[in-house]
């Protein structure tokens, strides 16, 4: 298991135990690397400064008892905000109707990037209506995909 694996992996219990999901576990950098813990709220609701800094505590208390990381780092604890990157397969299925940039690390039909609106999940492929056609696009391919920021998103994320 990478390391952003393993990570997720120790402190996901304590953070779902608060009311909260992990987006995603980033780990970027070289001597002192920068350690970026994305979450929300498990109940849909907006995540405040005062969250992020309580899954800093806790995250904090569980990294410096396991010890993942053997030099100093740089923790990061924000939400994943109106463009959210799409992490999980779950994702892409929620986030159906909405305005999604996708990138994939082999060519599909001679293209690598990818814009339209989300279809949903065939199996392990994301369905993206990309101009007048929609493509299956298989996720274990996708090496970065996030919302585009759009009137709809906005009213959307109002209503939750």
């Amino acid at each position: 298991m990478d390391l952003p694996g393993r990570i997720e992996t120790l402190i996901a219990p304590t953070i779902e135990a608060m009311g909260f999901a992990i987006v995603r576990v980033r780990v970027s950098g070289g001597n002192k690397p920068n350690l970026q813990v994305m979450a929300e709220r498990s109940d849909g609701g907006t995540i405040v400064i005062d969250d992020c800094a309580a899954i800093s505590r806790a995250i904090s208390a569980i990294l410096d008892a396991e010890d993942p990381i053997s030099s100093a780092f740089t923790l990061e604890v924000s939400s994943p905000g109106i463009d959210r990157p799409l992490v999980q397969l779950c994702d892409f299925e929620r986030f159906a109707g909405h305005q999604a940039k996708v990138r994939t690390g082999r060519p599909i039909d001679g293209r690598k990037r990818f814009q339209g609106r989300l279809l949903g999940v065939t199996g392990d492929a994301v369905r993206l209506e990309d101009g007048d056609a929609a493509v299956d696009l298989p996720y274990p391919d996708i090496e970065r995909a996030m919302l585009v920021m759009t009137e709809d998103l906005l009213v959307s994320s109002k209503e939750d």
